[in-house]
């Protein structure tokens, strides 16, 4: 009978934990898309010669929103994992490549530094690799969550060196006040 309970409770405490991470997860890459404009609402963007295969704009909220709530579950799994050696580590390194990933959009959007968001997002798939591998020593089901979002780096990762390879200058773009113009300084 306490064995049934005490799944219960273990069932429990991680919804509890999933209640907190999911949104602040979601909070914060919300956040961090809104600090500048982002996708099809940045005018700099706009100019960009894109790749092809390069999705529309509405696709990259719902692949994001669809990452960050399998991240906030993977996270929770790891945080309700007491007990484990590898669980502070895993924690650590999660909230490290998180801060990266937050980073990139800033960066890229309001910075207009394509190669300096192409370097931050090769780190991020390292960092999130590592981290998927320990939380994978902690909970084999946080492992699988982080799966495709190590996917996902990679198809951003290979956008992002085309859009810098289709766009040397970048970061000189400067579009003006009407929409029809541009100009390189």
């Amino acid at each position: 009978m306490s064995e049934i309970a005490s799944k219960g409770q273990l069932r429990l405490a991680y919804l509890r934990w999933a209640i907190f991470t999911v949104p602040l997860i979601l909070l914060l890459g919300f956040l961090s898309a809104r600090l500048v404009p982002s996708g099809d609402q940045n005018p700099w963007y706009l100019w960009l010669v894109k790749p092809e295969g390069m999705p529309p704009g509405w696709a990259f909220p719902l692949a994001w929103s669809i990452l960050y709530v399998l991240l906030g579950l993977a996270l929770a799994m790891v945080i309700n994992a007491r007990g484990s050696r590898m669980r502070t580590p895993a924690i650590v390194l999660f909230v490290i490549q998180m801060a990266l990933n937050l980073a990139w959009s800033p960066v890229f959007f309001g910075l207009h530094e394509v190669r300096t968001a192409l370097i931050i997002i090769g780190v991020l798939f390292g960092l999130a690799l590592v981290t998927t591998f320990l939380f994978g020593k902690v909970r084999t089901g946080a492992a699988i969550l982080l799966v495709p979002y190590l996917a996902w780096i990679c198809y951003a990762g290979f956008l992002l060196y085309r859009i810098n390879e289709l766009n040397p200058d970048a970061s000189r773009i400067v579009p003006a006040r009407s929409s029809n113009q541009i100009q390189i300084i």
